[in-house]
């Protein structure tokens, strides 16, 4: 199996040791080992949990730099993000960033928005199929993509199998540049999404479904927001680049995805711990009415990511206010341009499905099954707290890693402490 590629690193010297980030991991991805964070990188879902949540800025995503791609001298394409225009006070107009964008480096500029309109209309035609296994869920989000990957094998064929708006819109964007400089080849062309999230940069780094990504690099939104914010100042009057409507931009916030398929049999949520619990519920078919489901690992949707600056629920308010100025939509999928209404290219469609790959940490299935019952056998002496002085998140998981050999029972400070009571006990009772 091909090893996965996170964007979520640490800085051990900045980590002193505390259990902010361990109490936060949704997937219990973080132990506390001598005195800073470890990572388990198969269970890390890149989520950006322990970079919100890190006192000491020991976590930080890994993504391209703006003035190392320029340097590349390669004709530089900008895929921004919708939740772009939510960081900016006072906009009122796309095309001042479209065209910032431009003036910061970038050769030219394809909206995700555009491409998030497409995958929308197609999105209303794919839930006609009587095919398919409803509710059809998102695959917008990595965080979620990997999170069912990892952990629910009977969802994994509710995954929607149209790529993401972000490949796309590379797509699109690639094409568009060849189309107008023929004097250029696929590879002089650099692609570079503006992103939210450090998912979005594994997304890259790994391709969903395991393909090539049209994207070539991602840079992070705060570092174009600070590039940005100077120069749009300046744009008073900008060229009409926009080509995007009120559907493409609502996908940077939660539901915008949902609504846009226009059936009102559908859900919409955020936050990781919430996405967790509707999956589990989708899982125990609790939702069996619903078509189409969509979940934001980021609260707020994108405009939340860890890789914004602005309050998500400030950028949001933006966003609504922009969208009070444009049209629904103005990338509509025309009717009748397939054998029905159905039709939706082969291109568009990921070219692997989305697999079950669960985690292997304790063995073949006997090893397993013994393992299990060695780690029920010690969760059973312990206190219960789930205080994390441990090192593990929670007491199950603590007794998951002494058996798998990464940790002593006496890393346990509740049970040391009844052990060395009982210990003073005795002694005290030998000395009478």
């Amino acid at each position: 199996m091909k090893k996965y590629q996170h964007s979520v690193s640490l800085d051990t010297e900045k980590c002193k040791g505390c259990t902010h980030c361990l109490k936060r991991c949704p997937t219990e991805a973080i132990r506390i080992r001598n005195g800073h964070a470890v990572i388990n990188s198969e269970r890390c879902i890149d989520c950006g949990e322990c970079i919100r949540a890190c006192p000491y800025k020991a976590k930080r995503a890994i993504c391209d730099k703006l003035d190392a791609l320029k340097a590349e001298g390669r004709f530089l394409v900008a895929l921004p993000a919708p939740s772009l225009y939510g960081q900016f006070s006072g906009l009122d107009d796309i095309d001042r960033v479209l065209e910032g964008l431009l003036e910061i480096g970038f050769d030219d500029v394809y909206e995700v928005a555009t491409a998030a309109e497409l995958v929308s209309a197609y999105t209303r035609r794919y839930l006609k199929r009587s095919d398919i296994s409803k509710p059809i869920i998102s695959s917008a989000c990595p965080v979620v993509v990997r999170l069912i990957s990892q952990r629910y094998p009977f969802l994994c064929d509710h995954v929607m199998p149209i790529v993401p708006p972000v490949e796309m819109a590379a797509m699109f964007a690639r094409r568009r540049v060849l189309e107008r400089h023929p004097e250029l080849k696929a590879e002089d062309v650099c692609i570079c999404f503006i992103s939210p999230c450090p998912a979005k940069v594994s997304y890259v780094k790994n391709r969903l479904a395991g393909d090539k990504s049209n994207v070539d690099a991602v840079v992070s939104v705060n570092d174009i927001y600070f590039a940005l914010r100077g120069v749009i100042k300046n744009i008073t009057t900008p060229q009409p680049l926009a080509r995007t409507g009120m559907v493409g931009i609502g996908w940077a916030s939660t539901g915008g995805e949902a609504t846009a398929v226009f059936n009102d049999k559908y859900l919409a949520a955020d936050g990781i711990e919430n996405v967790i619990r509707v999956l589990e519920e989708i899982d125990n078919e609790n939702f069996a009415d619903l078509d189409f489901i969509e979940l934001n690992a980021c609260d707020g949707g994108c405009v939340g990511g860890v890789m914004t600056v602005e309050n998500p629920y400030i950028a949001q308010a933006r966003l609504q206010m922009l969208k009070r100025y444009l049209p629904v939509s103005q990338n509509w999928v025309r009717s009748g341009d397939g054998p029905d209404d159905g039709y939706i290219p082969d291109e568009y469609f990921l070219k692997s499905e989305i697999g079950y790959e669960p985690l292997t940490e304790l063995g073949d299935r006997n090893t397993a099954v013994e393992k299990l019952k060695d780690i029920e056998k010690l969760y059973q002496t312990l206190p219960a707290l789930d205080c994390g002085s441990c090192g593990s998140p929670t007491c199950m998981a603590f007794a998951e890693d002494v058996i798998k050999g990464y940790s002593t029972p006496e890393e346990c400070i509740v049970c040391m402490r009844e052990k060395i009571k009982e210990f003073l006990g005795e002694k005290d009772g030998k000395d009478e």
